[in-house]
């Protein structure tokens, strides 16, 4: 799948989205290195605590269906900026792909290439467990 049809199911997702209090509507598509694809959305809540985002859907769905081995995904939103990862998404997509490109897309249909490792610097996993 070449990084703009990855980046268009992302986009596509972003009508599945359930974001009626923010109204930011977010869609990811995941990539494992089976060339399988996962796709997500953000699924809001009222209560807040309890939403949940496109990119965690998308890693929720590969692993319940057995896959982790990932190598990139697209994140896209209905903006002119590009939209990152949370720092919790971050640290979820962590835990399966610390070498994960991240293509992050905007309105616009263009693309900002990142890896993982530079959205998350510093980040905290399994090693530190060792000490």
């Amino acid at each position: 799948m070449t990084k703009e049809e990855l980046c268009r199911a992302a986009w596509a997702m972003l009508d599945r989205a359930y974001a009626p209090y923010s109204h930011f509507r977010v869609g990811a598509a995941l990539e494992c290195r089976d060339g399988t694809v996962f796709t997500g959305c953000n699924i809001e809540n009222a209560a807040y605590s309890p939403s949940i985002c496109a990119e965690r859907v998308a890693v929720s769905k590969a692993v319940s269906e057995g896959h982790r081995d990932f190598a990139r995904i697209a994140i896209a939103a209905d903006t002119d900026r590009f939209t990152s990862p949370c720092g919790v998404c971050r640290q979820v997509l962590w835990e399966f792909a610390p070498d994960l490109e991240v293509l992050l897309y905007n309105r616009r249909g263009k693309i900002q290439e990142l890896t993982l490792r530079q959205l998350l610097p510093y980040s905290f996993d399994s090693t530190a467990l060792e000490e």
